[in-house]
């Protein structure tokens, strides 16, 4: 399995795509598929029946996942950043490689 470099609770820019330029918080990181669910990004209309859940059935809007090669995380002062590894004490930490600051 690989590691990815964004985890839930960033904050990101998609750098990519039809989005491009919108930024959000992640709420989810599906590492199966190597994509990440963007807060108010990629947002779809999906058409739903009725069921015992949902009786009235119609068009949900909800978000949809995006690539993770298509997102860039954002650094405190809100610019983008590229992420590495390092060694902090008996800590593995991610840092800035931007700014050299530990996110």
């Amino acid at each position: 399995m690989t590691k990815l470099k964004i985890k839930s609770g960033d904050t990101v820019k998609v750098i990519a795509g039809d989005h491009k330029g919108s930024e959000g918080k992640v709420q989810k990181v599906l590492l199966d598929k190597n994509k990440a669910i963007v807060e108010g990004v990629n947002v779809v209309k999906k058409h739903t029946k009725p069921s015992a859940k949902n009786p009235q059935g119609g068009i949900v809007e909800k978000e949809a996942p995006i690539h993770i090669s298509n997102l860039s995380l954002l650094t405190a002062k809100g610019e983008t950043t590229r992420v590495g590894f390092k060694i902090d004490g008996d800590k593995k930490v991610r840092f800035s490689k931007k700014s050299n600051e530990v996110i």
